[in-house]
């Protein structure tokens, strides 16, 4: 068993728990930026897939896994931070000014989507939000001269600094870019977390009448987590479409919100790890379906054809298989296992288990 003993305050705040830790994480870092020299093309596109995948989902986690408000139309934020981005670069403006600003953007549009939303709770703001991806569809069509309406828009590299970064004709310094967009977002989130505003989150969560006991102000709060949220979302969008190129009004379509949302559960609610996690099931699994799909035919004489719904068929089976048995999703489960191996022989069976996080006061919502 290891245990970290603590000698001054600065210790319990800082964001990694000991120099073990810190050095793993590190360790992880560099061996994740050397990919181009250890993956080949095809799969280093795939991995910056997740790390967009990553930054998409952290923006949801703000949102649903540390304020508690459910949403299903974080898709419409992609698409508001990817148009805006474009526009902003067709217009002039360098990659540097706009990619930023295009968070800055799509944060605003998410305290106008807040405003109407503050009293709506559980399902009924699941409802809104989901009326509100849908809607974003036809706002795209029907705004054509900005947005190019259902021929979309072409968007190929951008130049940082006089050197060109694309997706296709310089997959390294894409890579790079994307990696950095993560690291930075992953953490100003830890910074978040440790500060009040995050507590302030994580207690409207758990129990909005007991937050507004202790002066929490609940519509300013969840206020300022749509705007956080929605502009984090944006910088995903920005570099989802750098990512594909080529997009219109079905790109960011409500099933990217379904799965978003699938994928932080899956990957485990309230936690930043469980964002990536669930990224990696999110970005791998349809090529591993595929490659999976291949070596089943050729072993038996098969057809490869492609078989509809199959992928979201599979996600559909992997969500409530966690639903059922591993509600804390991925992390979850490694916590578990590490626990088990920490206070092994201690270690009890119910330490994790289950409890109702609601009030008594809060069963009239």
């Amino acid at each position: 068993m290891r245990i970290v003993f603590k000698t001054n305050y600065m210790q319990d705040i800082r964001p990694w728990k000991d120099r073990y830790q810190l050095c793993l994480y590190l360790a992880l870092i560099a061996l994740v930026a050397a990919a181009p020299w250890w993956l080949d093309a095809f799969y280093l596109g795939e991995l910056t897939n997740v790390l967009i995948w990553a930054i998409a989902g952290l923006g949801l986690m703000i949102l649903t896994g540390h304020t508690g408000q459910a949403s299903l139309g974080h898709a419409a934020f992609l698409a508001f931070g990817c148009y805006a981005n474009v526009i902003l670069i067709e217009n002039g403006v360098p990659f540097l000014v706009a990619f930023p600003l295009s968070g800055v953007l799509t944060g605003i549009a998410g305290v106008t989507v807040a405003i109407p939303a503050l009293r709506l709770h559980g399902i009924y703001l699941a409802i809104f939000t989901l009326a509100l991806s849908i809607l974003m569809d036809d706002i795209i069509v029907l705004a054509e001269p900005l947005t190019g309406g259902v021929a979309g828009k072409y968007m190929g590299g951008v130049e940082i600094f006089g050197h060109l970064v694309d997706r296709w004709a310089t997959p390294e310094q894409f890579f790079w870019l994307v990696l950095g967009a993560a690291i930075l977002v992953t953490l100003g989130y830890i910074n978040l977390l440790r500060a009040p505003l995050g507590r302030s989150f994580i207690a409207v969560r758990d129990s909005e009448v007991s937050a507004q006991a202790m002066g929490v102000d609940i519509a300013r709060t969840k206020m300022i987590s749509f705007a956080l949220s929605c502009a984090v979302t944006g910088w995903a969008g920005a570099l989802m479409g750098l990512y594909a190129g080529a997009f219109n009004n079905e790109t960011f379509s409500v099933v990217i919100s379904i799965q978003l949302l699938m994928m932080i559960v899956i990957g485990g609610l309230g936690s930043i790890h469980g964002a990536f996690l669930g990224a990696i099931v999110i970005g791998f699994l349809p090529q591993f379906l595929s490659i999976a799909k291949e070596y089943v035919g050729a072993a038996f004489g098969g057809s490869t054809v492609a078989i509809p719904g199959l992928e979201f068929g599979i996600f559909g089976m992997i969500l409530i298989a966690f639903i059922l048995f591993e509600p804390m999703g991925l992390y979850g489960r490694w916590l578990k296992i590490r626990t088990w191996f920490e206070l092994f022989p201690f270690y009890r069976k119910d330490m994790f288990k289950r409890q109702k996080s609601y009030l008594r006061t809060e069963r009239l919502r």
